[in-house]
């Protein structure tokens, strides 16, 4: 890539251990790179001083420096160098604040080469995340399987690719259909466990005991029906990562027992005694307001703090309504193809209504919306025909104000007991139309007081 240009790209590998800068500068320097080592700062930033490079890699603890001094140094002196950090130390804390200070990448010893060359090329390929991605797709409208090209999910992208790397917990936070699993499946694929088990878990799925057994596993004779040892799902993602969904649902003994793994990287079978030892990043991610149900005493104080090392907040579709059309696109063509039949043109009408429309269900809801349309539509154009009928209740209602929030709560009722009757009162089809989990549809049925309406 590089040798035929006319001057080659320079990168600077810094670091203490005389063998790992060798190891490093003889990986790039076999890519084509002019690149350059040292083993102390003050030599590094000496020649940094007369010829500044493209790169810096550096790693965070030096004999002589501090890594996250030496980022600050670089960035004053030459704007454009993308430095990537590389440390022995799981220090996320330090991890963050790097990123904060304007750091490119942050690579966790030990790393492949391969993760290197790819730090390396992204950082020279657009100067960033959304220069990567308009280098690949012509728009920043998309990162590992999501879409969008809002502020707000721009700067979602932007935090996953900081923290992907890094062998943190995560807590996503989003009402339900926003795609936290998206995010928690963009943060497995993009860090170093990307090619060991991604395994998702609904923890307000199961009672107490079977929560237990399938996060735990169980050993033979544990229990009446055990004829065998099983492995939890947490010795099953070993090397990779566990997504536990509306984990504001997980029973309080269960938390108890889930900190102790988190805090020992050990846990106990069920009906054993011998602690297993495990390697594996928990994503978390729940629609409800934690700290409110720790003020409630609904959930404990220590847990939300280990697993919200570092907290993303997913926006309801309501509040990026810029992605609606560029998800439609996607959808349509996406479930066009799916069902053998021509991609059908979009009309302005069809845009324009759901351009209006609330999204009590968020994406998920959109995209169920899109898929019947497609699925019903006989023409080559799909129209505002094409939607079904409560779509248009908002637009006989006024403008709702956005920090109105019990007129917006009383139009999202309105529509779940809309949708709710013209299903015939079936929970499991209610829940898909408005896509929605059964669990969520059912708490929000209960403050409806339907249960005792039928």
């Amino acid at each position: 890539m590089t040798e035929n240009t006319s001057q080659k790209i320079r990168i600077y590998i810094l670091d203490d251990e005389i063998v790992t800068v060798r190891r490093l500068v003889q990986a790039l320097g076999k890519d084509g790179y002019e690149v350059e080592g040292f083993v102390t700062a003050s030599e590094a930033m000496a020649r940094f001083s007369e010829v500044p490079a493209d790169v810096l890699v550096t790693d965070v603890r030096l004999n002589d420096a501090d890594g996250l001094d030496i980022l600050l140094r670089v960035t004053a002196l030459a704007p454009a160098t993308k430095v990537i950090l590389m440390t022995g130390y799981a220090s996320v804390d330090h991890a963050v604040r790097a990123m904060k200070a304007g750091a490119y990448h942050y690579l966790a010893k030990p790393f492949r080469l391969e993760e290197l060359r790819n730090a390396v090329r992204d950082a020279l390929q657009g100067g960033g995340l959304s220069g990567t991605l308009e280098s690949e797709s012509g728009l920043a409208d998309r990162f590992a399987g999501i879409i969008g090209r809002s502020p707000a999910m721009l700067e979602i992208f932007k935090t996953i690719r900081q923290i992907a790397p890094l062998n943190c917990n995560v807590l996503i936070q989003g009402e339900s259909g926003t795609g936290k699993e998206l995010v928690a499946k963009a943060l497995h694929s993009t860090s170093g466990r990307g090619q060991h088990p991604f395994i998702p878990f609904n923890c307000g799925a199961f009672s107490e005991e079977l929560v237990a057994n399938e996060l735990f596993g169980h050993e033979k004779g544990a229990f009446t029906g055990a004829v065998s040892t099983k492995l939890g799902l947490l010795e099953a993602a070993n090397g990779g990562t566990v997504f536990l969904d509306e984990v504001g649902e997980m029973p309080i003994p269960m938390q108890i027992k889930l900190l102790r793994v988190i805090q020992e990287r050990t846990l106990l079978r069920v009906g054993g005694v011998a602690p297993v030892s495990i390697n594996v990043r928990l994503i978390a991610a729940t629609n409800r307001d934690i700290e409110k149900m720790i003020a409630a005493g609904e959930f404990r104080q220590d847990l939300f703090y280990r697993l919200k090392v570092v907290m993303i907040n997913i926006p309801p579709l309501r509040k990026r309504r810029e992605d609606i059309p560029l998800l439609v696109e996607y959808f349509v063509a996406q479930i066009a193809t799916q069902f053998g039949k021509p991609v059908p043109e979009i009309a302005s009408d069809f845009l324009d209504a759901l351009s209006s429309y609330t999204f009590p269900g968020n994406v998920r809801e959109l995209q169920n919306i899109v898929e019947r349309a497609v699925a019903l539509s006989r023409e080559s154009v799909l129209t505002a025909r094409d939607l079904p009928p409560d779509i248009f209740f908002g637009e006989i209602q006024p403008p709702v104000p956005e920090k109105n929030a019990s007129h917006l709560k009383a139009l999202e009722q309105e529509h779940i007991s809309e949708v709710y009757r013209r299903t015939g009162f079936n929970q499991t089809e209610t829940a898909r139309l408005l896509g929605i989990s059964r669990t969520t549809l059912w708490r929000r049925l209960k403050d409806l007081n339907f249960f005792s309406e039928k």
